[in-house]
């Protein structure tokens, strides 16, 4: 029996990375997992695929989470295909692309992932759960400093927290629960891509700063790990860059 049996969860921006790795440990676990993907539907495909493989269960949905139809597309389909909707990580973030519009960063890091819990908690029992995953760089971002090139994603990012637990007293009445996962930079993501792309040397220097960065599987796993964690609502759970928390004590 898996601790996640006859659950279903939606975990956002998932076709790679992070959000692909948590996918496939939550269906391990026995849930059923909605892959979400914005326009690769062959990488999340592949990510249904792997699931499959192995015995679980999954369906890819593609949904930009910056529209209405997205967001209520990836709600539907749980119900639809799994009948029951348990669990919502909200994985999907970004900014740093090139030829986005103007404001993007804060339209799908604070504005769709209030548009997302909204549409997943009227489906969403008593017990569930939601969780935010978030950077050092944007959780500590009003006492810490981050690059002049991250900034804008860590304010929307921080922004987007401040919503969600804006919402913590509502979820509570629902009996719905709320954590956050705050990471350090994460080797081979996306972000710590673009970012050393954009200021070279920047992941070997926080690396050299912090002593370790985790992996995408390593921090995935403590993503996963939270969201049957016996915590309480609101609870953040750092991960790595413990270097962060002196700082923003100074």
């Amino acid at each position: 029996m898996g601790t996640l049996d006859n659950k279903t969860a939606i975990v956002t921006g998932s076709s790679r990375g992070i959000g692909a790795e948590v996918a496939k440990i939550l269906a391990g676990e026995g849930a059923a997992v909605v892959v979400n993907y914005r326009q690769k539907a062959p990488r999340a495909n592949k990510v249904v695929a792997e699931i499959q493989a192995a015995g679980g269960r999954a369906a890819a949905v593609g949904a930009d989470l910056t529209t209405d139809e997205g967001v209520h597309a990836l709600a539907s389909t749980a119900m639809e295909q799994f009948g029951s909707l348990d669990v919502l990580v909200l994985n999907a973030s970004g900014g740093m692309e090139t030829g986005m519009e103007e404001g993007y960063a804060l339209k799908l890091n604070r504005d769709a992932q209030i548009n997302m819990l909204n549409a997943a908690v009227p489906l969403m029992p008593e017990g569930s759960r939601v969780v935010f995953v978030t950077s050092h760089q944007a959780h500590f971002v009003e006492t810490v400093p981050t690059m002049p090139e991250y900034e804008p994603v860590a304010k929307s990012k921080r922004a987007g927290e401040d919503a969600l637990r804006a919402l913590l007293p509502s979820l509570a009445d629902k009996g719905i629960s709320l954590v956050v996962v705050s990471g350090d930079m994460i080797e081979g993501t996306v972000t710590a891509t673009l970012l050393d792309r954009s200021n070279p040397g920047a992941i070997e220097a926080r690396r050299a700063e912090a002593g370790k960065l985790y992996s995408v599987e390593e921090f995935a796993a403590e993503v996963a790990k939270m969201v049957t964690a016996d915590v309480e609502t609101g609870h953040t759970e750092y991960v790595g860059g413990a270097d962060y928390f002196s700082k923003s004590a100074e």
